[in-house]
């Protein structure tokens, strides 16, 4: 008999078995969920369910980059412990996601953008006994000039992409740069209108209380956006390897087209 897609789904939530381990079950038990049930039972695939609710605060963050220098990514790998975060079977899966991640046509999201085969961690939790997750992810691809930098603990890392440069170390520098301080936006460009202008009428309201007259008011919610600008905005930023630059000074004639930062856990804004 045909099995539907929402036969599979139904029966991986109910166990947290793979998609292929799910449909085969219900393959070989004609259809039948409880016989699927127990199929999956009886080879030990369902055990994973038993683990699906406990957190996931450890594991580790792994990059791949191609062998052109022309496309990188970085993805999330979480486990509920720092010592199976350092198992080979986890190291090797991490590296594994990271270079399919590479090979799809995406660019960022979390493992529900991921084909189920890539994100699908049952095999390992069956294995390695701990409850675990692909959590987010991110994919570049370009002409340009790729920096990445992994921090020491495997649970930091950023890819930076940069154009009219040729310069991979400085495109690293400035992907640790952006790993350590970590800005939202690239240029004051990006930062959204609405956002702009509750800060504004924020400082405003902050100089007018402290009794400044308008003209100096304004002033110093310049002043005030200027430094907003320093600490969120990439290129504004005082380049941490030498604090009498900015990342824009640094770069020279080089531009930044974008960065992906994953600190293992962080929400996305």
């Amino acid at each position: 008999m045909a099995i539907t897609a929402a036969q599979v789904k139904e029966l991986r939530e109910k166990t947290g078995a793979g998609m292929m381990d799910c449909k085969k079950a219900l393959v070989e038990s004609g259809g039948d969920e409880e016989k699927a049930v127990m199929y999956l039972r009886e080879k030990g695939l369902s055990k994973a369910a038993k683990k699906a609710g406990r957190a996931t605060s450890e594991g580790l963050i792994v990059p791949f980059l191609s062998a052109d220098g022309k496309t990188a990514a970085i993805a999330e790998l979480m486990c509920e412990t720092d010592f199976v975060a350092k198992n080979e079977a986890f190291q090797a899966f991490a590296t594994a996601l990271s270079e399919k991640v590479a090979g799809l046509d995406v660019t960022t999201g979390s493992a529900d953008d991921l084909p189920a085969d890539v994100a699908d961690v049952t095999d390992l939790i069956a294995t390695l006994g701990e409850n675990m997750g692909v959590g987010r992810f991110a994919k570049v691809s370009t002409d340009g000039v790729l920096g990445i930098y992994l921090h020491s603990n495997d649970k930091l890392a950023c890819i930076v992409e940069l154009t009219n440069c040729d310069d991979a170390n400085l495109a690293k520098d400035v992907a640790m740069h952006a790993a350590a301080m970590n800005p939202t936006c690239i240029t004051s460009d990006e930062l959204p209108q609405e956002t702009l202008d509750k800060e504004k009428a924020l400082y405003l309201k902050q100089a007018m209380d402290e009794g400044k007259p308008e003209n100096i008011a304004e002033k110093i919610v310049s002043g005030r956006l200027n430094k907003l600008y320093k600490e969120v905005c990439l290129i504004e930023q005082t380049f941490i390897k030498d604090d009498k630059q900015t990342i824009k000074q640094i770069l020279g004639g080089a531009k930044v087209a974008s960065f992906h930062r994953l600190a293992l856990g962080e929400k996305s804004e």
